[in-house]
């Protein structure tokens, strides 16, 4: 096999791996594209293809988090991590873990991580690399990863909610969620969230976005239901989909283009957090990007119209 087959037969791995360290699809794909041309250029053929292609996508991927943290610093508003709508890397036996460490609210938990202990947790717990490769990867001794492990999973236990459905469960409980929003349905819609459930928007000072973090049962489902009947006014439709290996939806303007997607978390039967993603420079990977702003001044007009 050659160089080519051998890296496009590992390039689902490959970005798997660099997504949930960064989680940002184009600097995952940038941090792959950059991995293949160090593959190319290397003089010698590895042993291990997978070793040296997962080495080197993850020590890209650590300098990448590095100074990305700095601009997420420096963000507008509530940072979110760019929506994944599918997965390409498959492992039945790790389907759970894989679908786990994808999910909105694992990846803001690996945010609290230094960029080492993420890649290590990514690495060990996710796709169960042994410690000697982790240790090659990062850089670091075996022990030294040994403890960075602990302290990542310790992290990790202390935010993860009590009790997560499973997927089933999930699947469920969002069918009855999105048939309450396009309904309008308030009270069901406050029923079905936890008494602390949060709305988090994100859009970078390039869009439209909540000027805060919504905090509430009461205070979400009023303006969920006032939301998705004013989107619904102009147009824009929501389609169910899945989100970062959860349940969720992308709006669509009326020429389909994407105005947002919505992830939702779910813990003790309640939908605990819906993650709304609407910075577009975050959704152009899933095709032709929506006019933000321009919906929102048709909005106004309808409220107008109707005041009127």
């Amino acid at each position: 096999m050659g160089r080519t087959e051998e890296f496009q037969e590992l390039r689902p791995l490959l970005f798997s791996i660099a997504y949930r360290i960064l989680g940002s699809v184009g600097e995952a794909e940038d941090a792959v594209q950059e991995t293949w041309l160090r593959y190319a250029a290397s003089a010698t053929r590895p042993d291990s293809p997978k070793a040296f292609l997962s080495t080197t996508v993850t020590r890209i991927s650590i300098d990448v988090l590095r100074s990305a943290r700095v601009r997420r610093e420096q963000y507008v508003g509530q940072w979110l991590p760019e929506p994944l709508l599918s997965d390409p890397y498959e492992d039945p036996e790790r389907a759970a873990e894989l679908a786990d460490s994808v999910s909105t609210a694992a990846l803001l938990l690996l945010e609290r991580l230094s960029p080492l202990e993420r890649a290590v947790f990514v690495l060990r717990e996710v796709f169960a690399f042994g410690f000697p490769d982790v240790a090659e990867a990062v850089g670091r001794s075996e022990a030294a990863c040994r403890q960075l492990a602990v302290r990542a999973r310790r992290h990790m236990q202390e935010g993860r909610p009590r009790y997560e459905a499973d997927r089933e469960e999930r699947e469920e409980l969002a069918a009855r969620f999105f048939q309450a929003l396009r309904e309008g349905e308030v009270e069901e819609l406050r029923a079905l969230l936890s008494a602390d459930a949060q709305l988090v928007g994100d859009g970078g000072g390039k869009a439209p976005q909540l000027a805060r973090v919504i905090v509430g049962a009461d205070h979400v489902s009023r303006l969920l239901a006032s939301y998705f009947a004013v989107l619904d006014s102009v147009a824009v439709t929501l389609e169910t989909h899945e989100v970062n290996g959860r349940p969720g939806a992308v709006f669509r303007d009326r020429d389909g283009r994407v105005l947002t997607t919505w992830a939702l978390d779910t813990t003790d039967g309640h939908v605990r957090s819906i993650h709304s993603v609407v910075n577009p420079d975050k959704l152009g990977h899933l095709g032709p990007v929506a006019d933000g702003w321009a919906i929102a001044e048709e909005v106004k007009r309808a409220r107008r119209a109707a005041r009127d």
